[in-house]
């Protein structure tokens, strides 16, 4: 994803297919709410994350890729099973970014998508998929989460780069699938150039812009980041939002996304 598209893209993501928002309470149950996500990456800061995490007692939601790692294995090998198991057993929440990492492309005239398999310093392959297709990309990461944790993934979904289509949407929701993208104000930046985009500057941006009902997204590693965001921005940023008033939610107490996640 390119720096400006990461930062002018975001509202599309988070917005399509949402509807008109209705009083619940789980909305009243959101006061004060900012939802923390992470997508898989190289996963070399996954541990940190953790750490953080459990240290300052946040609750995220991570969206699931079987992504290539620095150790050159995969995000949902064995390898890592057991790191999975423990965010589990935390009681954080779960979707799919989609087994290999599928970024939409184009809509076909024939009805099918184009996506590019790509992730990290993979070499980017390109696949035509109907919506039968684009279904299994979502549930084998599902699947392979269950096999990991014992535990059902939630039906939520983000699409990797937070490109969509009104087609993509809909193949998704035909299968039981709501999209999560982020707030404007929820980019964090960790995915940008750390020379151009210190991490002090993300920081500082993050609280200062930060509002109530934003949805966060960062990673658990990127490649094209040499200074590495976690656990550097993470700690202060998990203080300094509280220290405004602001508390972290996982997405199950989202008042639009939280009704969204077990159905079938």
């Amino acid at each position: 994803m390119t720096p400006r598209r990461a930062w002018l893209g975001h509202a599309l993501a988070f917005g399509a297919g949402l509807g008109l928002w209705r009083v619940t309470s789980a909305q009243a149950r959101s006061k004060g709410a900012v939802y923390l996500t992470f997508d898989t990456g190289h996963m070399g800061v996954a541990p940190l994350v953790a750490r953080v995490l459990s240290d300052e007692g946040v609750v995220a939601s991570f969206f699931l890729a079987n992504e290539p790692t620095l150790e050159g294995g995969a995000s949902l090998d064995d390898a890592w099973a057991p790191w999975w198991r423990a965010r589990a057993a935390e009681g954080h929440d779960f979707g799919s970014h989609t087994w290999d990492h599928a970024i939409w492309e184009a809509d076909l005239p024939d009805g099918r998508m184009r996506f590019r398999l790509q992730a990290g310093r993979q070499a980017p392959r390109r696949v035509v998929l109907d919506e039968r297709g684009y279904a299994e990309q979502l549930e084998r990461s599902a699947e392979r989460f269950q096999a990991m944790t014992g535990q059902r993934m939630s039906r939520l979904f983000r699409a990797p780069a937070g490109r969509t289509s009104p087609r993509q949407l809909a193949a998704a929701a035909a299968a039981g699938w709501t999209h999560v993208g982020w707030t404007p104000h929820g980019f964090l930046g960790d995915e940008l150039n750390s020379d151009t985009h210190p991490n002090a500057a993300l920081l500082a941006r993050a609280l200062r812009h930060v509002r109530e009902g934003d949805v966060l997204l960062a990673h658990l590693g990127i490649w094209q980041r040499r200074d590495p965001w976690a656990p550097a921005v993470l700690q202060p940023l998990l203080r300094g939002l509280r220290e405004r008033g602001l508390r972290f939610a996982p997405l199950r107490e989202h008042p639009v996304f939280g009704a969204r996640m077990m159905r079938p």
